[in-house]
């Protein structure tokens, strides 16, 4: 019986630690602070050093449940990335998640050797435990710190921060080899490498369109498409790692490729991973925590504070202006994007690994991993919204989403009924406007169904469903919030080639002779752009008005307010200088005219 209560005791503070966790995450997000700290501490809290006084040095369980804990969120990752949004950034992202984690790794190993007093490639080691940056703690911070990235910013980060784990525990990995075994060869490392990365991608491309034709083909009972999914994912990671490839990158992938084709119960799946990988963050960090012991700590804190600031200061900055030095980023962005680079669970996860193999000074490395990672969440946590807004990378987010009722409709892939209550104040209410891809199929009023013209005009407290393709349907929240205040156009962005968002198409076709729909004359520009763009408008969205293509330059309350005019070029009858010149003479006078309408 003694034993049966052991297991109930460790079931009941198991839980409670994992209750407290999310209870305390309510703390985190109302006041910005970094999550992973709190989970961090709720285990040291716990552990044998604090008032829990648990007893836990189980490393094989941490790891397990980290791996499984990582390749979720990865998949989480993978499966939210939109790939047309990180297309354009790909090659410097992939340049930053593996020469930056290596020139990342390299700056930090001298650091570290004359701080701590080690061996080279136990440097080394150091180093690349602490090369990656973190995912999640990056975007839930940028989430609750209020912050809307500048599309180039945010996709580089988003592709760089999904794909620098594998790469980074394949560098820990090859070095505690090096350590334990004492040769390697470069060689050996190259062909490691080109293994673990060309076999990861078949599996993980090959187990993400299996998913799918699985998903479409074989019909699950409700409320098991997300399980499903789920529990496939940690297959196609436990193939790829038995195949003796890179499980992490096989999981990512196969998150894109699921995540970017239309499968039954997209938001269902998408929503019971955000539940799963939440949870499993909150494990993850909380045994992170329990195998800390802050009376060891104390002995390699001065150096490991040291190796902290020199991986923010010196490393991550050298590795960021090198590999996009060949790309066209501003300093701005290189500096935000230096600055951003966030260290999380990911590296006190791979310091847990030369525990697991015995290596001498294992609780070393996991120690300076701690505290790095500690310093990097408040002095750089804390500090991501100043940064961003004083170097100009982000701008404030629209307010919360309205609550949005999704159902997918059995027999087909392409459309979804989208609900929303109505509000008077929200941009469908008093404008009317609704994307020119969805379809209003029925409003809900006083518990009466009706079709939208039996409930025509639509009065606020309806609610009203639309029909809308599942990769569009968070597009239609913009429609349904209150409508934010219009910012005034920013007057050093009006020019010769900029008008404003107010502007009607009816003044566009006027002064450009272009030819508009006899219904879309009085909408404006701003209205135009919210009607026919797929997703919520960003800087550089591109539409087309017959042979005019309009680019949104400026946005102020979520919405395009100076859009600059792209016209056809003319034909090349002209030497180029003088078509120019006519071209800029052209635009002037169009604009004194709209200007003055």
């Amino acid at each position: 019986m003694a034993s049966l209560d052991s297991v109930s005791i460790a079931i009941l503070l198991g839980a409670v630690l994992v209750m407290a966790g999310i209870l305390s995450s309510l703390l985190a997000l109302r006041f910005g602070a970094p999550l992973l700290l709190v989970f961090l501490f709720i285990g040291m809290l716990a552990g044998d050093a604090g008032p829990g006084q648990l007893q836990f040095d189980d490393v094989r369980t941490t790891y397990l449940v980290g791996s499984v804990a990582l390749a979720l969120i990865l998949f989480d990752g993978g499966l939210r990335t939109r790939f047309a949004s990180i297309r354009a950034v790909l090659a410097p992202s992939m340049v930053l998640a593996t020469a930056g984690v290596l020139l990342t790794a390299l700056v930090t190993a001298p650091v570290a050797k004359y701080a701590l007093d080690i061996y080279w490639t136990e440097a080394l080691l150091l180093g690349a435990v602490v090369a990656s940056t973190d995912a999640a703690a990056v975007f839930l911070l940028v989430h609750t710190q209020g912050l809307r990235l500048r599309p180039r910013v945010g996709a580089t980060l988003e592709a760089e921060s999904g794909t620098n784990d594998p790469f980074a525990i394949f560098l820990t990995l090859m070095l505690v080899e090096f350590i334990s075994i004492g040769q390697s060869s470069a060689a050996h490392v190259a062909m490691e490498f080109a293994r673990e990365a060309v076999l990861g991608t078949i599996v993980g491309v090959v187990g993400g369109r299996l998913v799918v034709i699985a998903l479409n083909k074989v019909a699950l009972p409700q409320g098991l498409h997300a399980p499903f999914v789920t529990t496939a994912a940690l297959v196609v990671f436990g193939v790829a790692q038995m195949a003796h490839a890179s499980g992490f990158l096989a999981v990512y992938l196969a998150g894109i490729i699921i995540g970017n084709r239309p499968t039954r119960a997209h938001n269902s799946v998408v929503t019971f991973l955000d539940a799963a990988t939440w949870l499993a963050q909150i494990v993850m960090f909380v045994l992170l925590g329990l195998l800390v012991s802050p009376r060891r700590l104390v002995d390699s804190l001065a150096p490991a504070v040291v190796v902290a600031i020199a991986l923010m200061i010196l490393a991550r900055p050298v590795a960021v202006f090198l590999c996009l030095a060949p790309f066209r980023f501003s300093w701005r962005e290189k500096i935000f994007i230096a600055w951003t680079g966030l260290r999380g669970a990911v590296a006190i996860f791979l310091a847990s690994i030369p525990m697991l193999v015995g290596l001498s000074k294992a609780y070393l490395y996991f120690d300076v991993a701690f505290v790095v990672v500690i310093i990097s969440l408040l002095l750089q946590g804390w500090t991501l919204a100043p940064a961003a807004r004083r170097l100009h990378v982000a701008l404030p987010r629209a307010d919360r989403g309205p609550r949005r009722v999704e159902l997918d409709l059995p027999g087909q892939l392409e459309q979804q009924l989208v609900g929303y209550p109505v509000r008077s104040k929200s941009l469908y209410f008093r404008r009317g406007l609704i994307p020119s891809w969805s379809k209003p199929t029925l409003v809900i009023r006083d518990e009466r169904i009706l079709t939208p013209a039996e409930a025509d005009p639509v009065t606020p407290g309806d609610y009203i469903y639309l029909l809308a393709p599942p990769e569009k349907a968070e597009a239609l929240d913009r429609f349904f919030v209150d409508m934010a205040p219009s910012s005034s156009p920013d007057p050093h962005l009006l020019g010769d080639f900029m008008v404003s968002g107010e502007h009607t198409l009816a003044e566009l076709a006027e002064v450009y002779g272009v030819k508009v729909e006899e219904a879309d004359r009085q909408l404006t520009l701003a209205d135009y752009f919210d009607i026919h763009l797929d997703r919520a408008p960003k800087e550089g969205a591109e539409l087309a008005l017959d042979s005019i293509v309009l680019v949104a330059r400026s946005l102020g309350g979520g919405r395009v307010n100076v859009i600059g005019l792209r016209l056809p070029e003319e034909e090349d009858e002209a030497p180029p200088p003088t078509r120019r010149q006519r071209f800029k003479r052209k635009l002037a006078d169009i604009w004194a005219q709209v200007a003055g309408v």
